[in-house]
């Protein structure tokens, strides 16, 4: 009978992988396997509770934390941003998003705690990254793959975002990732706490999620991964960060769109929460269901989700990560929530049969498409 081990372990023999952590829960049944090595040619064996840089895994958390004010009474989904974020009280908007980026138009509406939660806000990354504006969010903002120590601090961060335009009007049309950055700063500024600080406090211990945070203390360095791509000249892994590296200090911008570092036990607690409609594992109520199903809720148009494809493959977006709508693919089902993380990270629910699937490896994606890998994990997550 073909198993987790005997899905990933191909990837890990022929070289694609170091290593791989992955997990399978539905209801009382749990599978979980590590496998190869921490780093490239290393010696430390992967371990269930190995941490990984997790990247855009940390978008579901972050729009928790967000819906954890909601629940507070501090924010409401309707509310115009600039009260927190003054930067925003006067946003513009590009006249063509192909178009120069000093050709623009002021924003037919103030920016809402619902735009930048449902990555309708007009920062983000469209289908096509030529455009004048979406540079702008790379060269200003050190949006793409997560680098830690080199975002400066929210209040600057949040001064250079200000004099970027808006690819499109507040409300019209799904981009990707930068809502997420933005979301971490409201979160910030809303509570009075540091993003980290709050997470701690309200969502990360609450969970038990002891490993999960911004850097890794200098005690669990032992336990951290290298971190890769693809690509070399002769196919080999190339190595992006090490153990001792970008996250093994705090940085100054705590991104809430990629991140946070974790374990494979931290997110499934995340994520049997979610399946709970809010609930820890000792029965206290972080989230109330309502919000949980606001997070898990697709909030896209026909043409939103169209305008998404090289991202969401034809699904739809709740806040913090995609909803599945449409039965594209085997390990599709209807109100599947989670999303994918750019350092080859995955982690999804499934509320109509209770699975919470998780896989960490440590190879950067070539692309916005998911590589084999996940889909053979999905597959068999799916029983597909």
């Amino acid at each position: 009978m073909t198993g987790l081990r005997e899905i990933l372990d191909p990837y890990v023999r022929d070289g694609a992988l170091p290593g791989a952590v992955a997990l399978v829960a539905r209801g009382d049944r749990m599978e979980t396997v590590a496998l190869g090595y921490t780093e490239a040619g290393g010696s430390v064996p992967m371990a269930a509770d190995t941490l990984f840089r997790v990247a855009s895994l940390t978008k579901p958390i972050t729009a928790a934390a967000v819906m954890l004010l909601i629940d507070d009474g501090r924010l409401e989904l309707d509310s115009p941003v600039a009260r927190w974020l003054p930067e925003l009280a006067s946003p513009v908007v590009v006249r063509r998003p192909d178009g120069p980026v000093d050709d623009v138009v002021p924003a037919a509406r103030p920016i809402t705690v619902e735009d930048l939660l449902s990555f309708r806000a007009g920062w983000g990354f469209p289908s096509d990254f030529s455009h004048p504006a979406v540079g702008l969010l790379f060269s200003e903002l050190g949006q793409g793959p997560p680098q830690p120590q080199q975002v400066a601090a929210p209040d600057e961060w949040m001064a250079a975002l200000s004099r970027i335009p808006l690819l499109h009007q507040p409300g019209e049309v799904w981009l990707y990732n930068t809502c997420s950055d933005i979301l971490g700063v409201l979160v910030a500024r809303a509570s009075g706490q540091p993003l980290p600080e709050f997470l701690a406090e309200r969502l990360l211990g609450p969970l038990g999620m002891e490993d999960t945070g911004f850097s890794v203390p200098r005690a669990e360095l032992g336990r951290f991964t290298g971190y890769y791509r693809g690509g070399g000249e002769d196919a080999s892994l190339q190595p992006v960060d090490a153990p001792d590296g970008q996250w093994s200090r705090p940085p100054a911008f705590p991104s809430g769109a990629g991140g946070l570092v974790s374990t494979a036990a931290d997110l499934y607690a995340f994520g049997r929460m979610l399946l709970a409609g809010g609930a820890a594992a000792d029965g206290r109520v972080l989230l109330s269901a309502a919000s949980v199903r606001q997070m898990t809720t697709d909030r896209l148009t026909p043409a939103q989700r169209a305008g998404g494809e090289l991202f969401l493959e034809g699904q739809g977006w709740g806040y913090g990560g995609s909803v599945d709508v449409t039965l594209r693919d085997p390990w599709n089902r209807p109100g599947r929530y989670g999303w994918v993380g750019g350092t080859g990270t995955a982690s999804h629910v499934v509320p109509s049969d209770g699975t919470v699937s998780v896989l960490l490896t440590q190879r950067e994606l070539d692309g916005p498409t998911p590589p084999a890998v996940m889909r053979d994990f999905w597959r068999y997550a799916a029983g597909a």
